[in-house]
Formats: C-alpha cells, sequence, structure tokens
C-alpha cells in the first residue's frame, strides 16, 4: 500500500514505526526464552505471561501505527483546488443545497446534463472529488477492497461470464487429422448491488458558518462508516440484502474441490493449530492455490490470529511472521503480505479464520457510480440529516485463487 509523502515524513509515524521495531525484537527476545523453557521442561509462568504481555502491546502500538498512516495519507479537499467549470458549477449547486436547502441549481444541472443528479432517485449526486476521497479512505480501512478487484458500472446488476473449463486441445502431427475438441464451459454471475447509507446530523448553525468545509465535514462523517460496513459485508455478507460475503461461500475440503465451493484446508487440532509443527498448516495452504495465484499471494485474517502465527518458527528457526520494512508496509508471512480484516473469525473450533490466495482474482467488488445526498431538515430538528447512500455489491468470481483455513483436525 502506497502512501503520500507527507505519510512518509511524519515524525509521528516514523516514531511509532520505530517504537513497533523495538517490541518486536523485544517480543521475539521472551518468545526464544518460553521455547527454550519448553524444549527443557521447565515452563515458568512468568515467562508465559511476560511473552503475552508483549504481543497484546506489539498488537496495540500496531493498531495506533495504522491509524496514524491513515490519517496522514486521507487526501484533504482544497476549497481551491481547480476543476472543470461543469465540476465547479456541480460543487457550487451542491454546496447551496447541503448549507441551505436550495437545490434550484442542481435542478437546472439536471436539465442541461442527466449526470448532474435526479431528485426522483432520492437524492442528489455528490460532487465527484467527496466520492473520490470517500473511496480512497475506504480502500484503506476495508482490507478486502484494498486487495480485491474493484469496477464501476452504471447498472442496478453487473453481469459477469466465467469460463470454469477452458476449450480442449491436443497434439498433432503435421499431416494428421484434426478432430474437433470440446468447447469452453461457460456460466455467468450476477453481481446486484446492495444499498449502504449513513445519516449524518448537523444543526443550522453549523451549516450557516462559511468557514466549515462542508465537503471534509460530510467525508469524514460517512467514509469510516462505509468502511466498516462494507468491511463486514465482503467478509460475511449474505448475499440479498449484503453483498455476498467470502464466508458466505459454500466450502469444501480442497481435495474434493470443485467449481462453485471455496477449497479450504484442515489446521490439524480442533479449533487450534496442531501442537506440533503449527505452521505446517500455513505452509499447506500457502501452496494450495495454483502457482499462478500464488504469485501475487495475500494473507487474510484478523489481529487476534496475527498474534498467534506471530510467535511460530520455521525449520531454520527463524519467525514465518515479519513486520512490514517501513511504515505503512503489511506484515508478511512466509513473505506473502498479510491484509488485516477484524471481520474475519476469530481461532475457534470449525472457523475459518484464515484465507490465502490471490484477492484481486478472486474476489470481486463493484461500485455503481455516483454517492447520493438527500437533504432532511424535518425528521430529527433542530438537526438537518443527509441521507447518504452509495451502492455496492460484490462475491467471488474465482472459486480456485482464494482457500481458506479451517480450524479442525480434517
Amino acid at each position: 500500500m502506497e502512501l503520500e509523502s507527507k505519510a512518509l515524513a511524519s515524525p509521528d509515524i516514523k516514531d511509532a514505526f520505530e517504537e513497533f521495531l523495538r517490541a518486536f525484537e523485544a517480543f521475539k527476545e521472551a518468545n526464544d526464552n518460553r521455547l527454550g523453557e519448553l524444549e527443557s521442561h521447565s515452563a515458568d509462568v512468568v515467562t508465559e505471561e511476560k511473552v503475552e504481555r508483549i504481543n497484546r502491546a506489539l498488537d496495540e502500538q500496531k493498531r495506533t501505527l495504522d491509524a496514524l498512516t491513515l490519517e496522514a495519507a486521507r487526501p484533504a479537499i482544497a476549497a481551491e483546488r481547480k476543476s472543470a467549470p461543469a465540476a465547479r458549477e456541480h460543487k457550487a449547486a451542491f454546496e447551496r443545497y447541503v448549507r441551505k436547502g436550495d437545490a434550484s441549481g442542481l435542478d437546472a444541472l439536471e436539465l442541461k446534463a442527466l449526470s448532474a443528479g435526479s431528485n426522483a432517485d432520492g437524492g442528489y449526486t455528490v460532487p465527484l472529488e467527496i466520492e473520490q476521497t470517500i473511496d480512497r479512505v475506504m480502500a484503506k480501512v476495508s482490507p478486502l477492497r484494498a486487495i480485491a478487484s474493484v469496477r464501476q458500472i452504471g447498472s442496478q446488476v453487473y453481469r459477469k461470464p466465467i469460463a470454469t473449463a477452458g476449450a480442449a486441445t491436443g497434439w498433432v502431427a503435421e499431416t494428421d487429422a484434426r478432430p474437433q475438441t470440446g468447447t469452453p464451459t461457460l456460466s455467468a454471475i450476477d453481481y446486484p448491488t446492495m444499498e449502504l447509507y449513513a445519516m449524518p446530523a448537523a444543526t443550522q448553525t453549523l451549516l450557516d458558518d462559511s468557514q466549515v468545509d462542508l465537503e471534509q465535514w460530510l467525508a469524514g462523517e460517512v467514509q469510516s462508516v462505509f468502511a466498516e460496513q462494507e468491511g463486514a459485508a465482503f467478509i460475511s455478507g449474505n448475499g440479498t440484502t449484503q453483498p455476498k460475503g467470502l464466508l458466505a461461500e459454500t466450502k469444501v475440503a480442497d481435495a474434493s474441490w470443485t467449481w462453485g465451493n471455496l477449497g479450504y484446508i484442515a489446521s490439524g487440532a480442533d479449533g487450534a493449530f496442531a501442537s506440533s509443527d503449527p505452521a505446517d498448516a500455513l505452509v499447506t495452504l500457502a501452496y494450495a492455490p495454483k502457482q499462478g495465484y500464488r504469485a501475487n499471494g495475500a494473507w487474510l485474517m484478523n489481529r487476534k490470529t496475527e498474534s498467534v502465527i506471530r510467535r511460530f518458527k520455521d525449520g531454520q528457526n527463524n519467525y514465518i511472521w515479519q513486520p512490514g520494512a517501513a511504515a505503512g508496509q503489511p506484515a508478511t508471512l512466509f513473505g506473502y503480505p498479510v491484509a488485516e480484516a477484524e471481520d474475519m473469525p476469530d481461532i475457534a473450533s470449525g472457523a475459518y479464520a484464515i484465507a490465502f490466495g490471490d484477492f484481486a482474482r478472486g474476489y470481486l467488488i463493484v461500485d455503481r457510480i455516483g454517492l447520493r445526498v438527500l437533504r432532511d431538515p424535518y425528521s430529527a430538528k433542530p438537526y438537518v440529516l443527509f441521507y447518504t447512500t452509495k451502492r455496492v455489491g460484490g462475491g467471488v468470481q474465482n472459486y480456485e485463487a482464494v482457500k481458506l483455513m479451517k480450524f479442525a483436525a480434517s
């Protein structure tokens, strides 16, 4: 994930990252002592508690570092930013609508260009700058959006044709007959868009204050809420009122995998990693997708799962989890980046707590173009409500590209 130059230059981020690295070194030292005590059969509960305490502190420092990085990387909306005349006209009309409820300018724009917005559809389209700002922050907060494929559409449903089996081929000599081969097996997957909404409130006094940057206020009020709701839906959404989440798909043992299902690898123990060589299951999961998907592979798990894996070592006594090389860079596991999704389940009996694969090829997010705002000064007087909606859908698009780990013996 790239950062803006201001994020890289921030002394707060630099200090937080250095503190995080020092904490990780302390964690490795304490964990090495714990492992040595276990091998000599003289385990000390004090050492175990120390490792756990440092591990929790490491999680907290990582959370602080992520928050600082996100704040620094958030694009500012400058009032003086240059734009095309039509965009400036729409921006000025939208500000009058938000401050005063005057929609005449937007209605006039609608007559000139249908893309400017329509009250009949439940509000007016926000200026592009606000929409892009919200989308950028959502990509940083919602981990699956940051690594999946994202497509913008102009309709309610996106239909994508999928080849579930390729055309048959064969070798022949120069003069041999060319028998007819089988044709590719095609199917289509529909990705309907669902409505996501937020309803920030403001007093009329705030709206009347010309010094308040309404664009920044509106974007700030809805971007985190949208990102949190999206993040949960992309993991476990029901597919009817929400996008269909990754874990809502049918799951089968990888040895019995067929198209339309997600394959899983067992961790080796019920609700836990195997007591002996626990990292072996992670190696198996990393090699479960075909080589073409591993090239762009990434891990998806929550922080609690990551904190467990942080203790594991490989056969050469090296820690398999490593912090990012710089502030803002993801941690790696076997060299593959780790995306932290708090909506992934914790390690528990039968839980699918880890996913690995090429999420750009495996999961598709569809955004219907246009973020809408409906001004409501009546429902919650003396506050003015801004019913803000966007339409988004999602689902698995390639069932080969992503594999799961099920915390079970088999």
